[in-house]
């Protein structure tokens, strides 16, 4: 079997060689020689089936993008442990010096699904159970609305509401708020629908969620 998907991907790659690489030939040249440029900062899930670039319908070199278990930011901690995220967060704002930090969740999350289970801790996980404590303020005020009676809308409830978590801790870090206070940077909490393909971006002046592009 993973040699049969291996070669799946081969071939996908023969196919990207051969058609897309050709017809944007010239982009690429330009994105070796002058280096990277991207217009945003992309904070998602590892979930297979979001693709940043298709649902935003982005090129080569247009986000800068991090992915990890349940799209979270963890709050900053200067000190010398490994941060893959926050060293991600530090270079987009410092190095690149993106404007635009775009958190976004999804539909059907797995992480936000395991929140609600009891799962034991093993050697096997031990990075993981740790990574999803970061889920588990979102999990309390979720607890507390009235969506906590019915499954599905809880953890749809509770995967909105951790977008916004995930954007007040982006906050916890120096250059991110010194610049937003600037107005020089600017944040954005989308949550994509799987189902139905659509991005819901949240107004944090009315605090809801809004189809993308009404609030633009």
């Amino acid at each position: 079997m993973p040699d049969k998907r291996l070669k799946e991907f081969a071939n996908g790659h023969k196919e990207f060689r051969s058609v897309k690489f050709k017809e944007n030939k010239n982009r690429f040249h330009e994105l070796s020689k002058d280096g990277q440029n991207p217009k945003a900062l992309f904070i998602g899930c590892s979930d297979s089936r979001v693709m940043p670039a298709m649902i935003t319908n982005s090129g080569a070199g247009d986000l800068f993008i991090v992915r990890n278990i349940g799209n979270f930011v963890a709050p900053y901690q200067p000190n010398a442990n490994y941060h893959a995220t926050a060293s991600a967060i530090e270079y987009a704002i410092s190095v690149l010096e993106l404007t635009d930090i775009i958190v976004c969740g999804h539909s059907d999350c797995g992480a936000i699904a395991s929140l609600y289970k009891d799962i034991p801790k093993t050697d096997d996980n031990i990075h993981t159970i740790k990574w999803l404590e970061l889920g588990e303020a979102p999990k309390k005020v979720a607890m507390m609305s009235p969506h906590k009676n019915n499954k599905k809308d809880l953890l749809k409830y509770t995967e909105k509401v951790s977008i916004i978590f995930q954007l007040e801790n982006l906050m916890t870090y120096p250059a991110v708020k010194r610049r937003v206070k600037e107005g020089k940077v600017f944040l954005h909490g989308w949550y994509y629908d799987i189902k139905d393909g659509t991005i819901e971006s949240y107004d944090d002046e009315a605090y809801e969620f809004k189809l993308l592009g009404d609030k633009e």
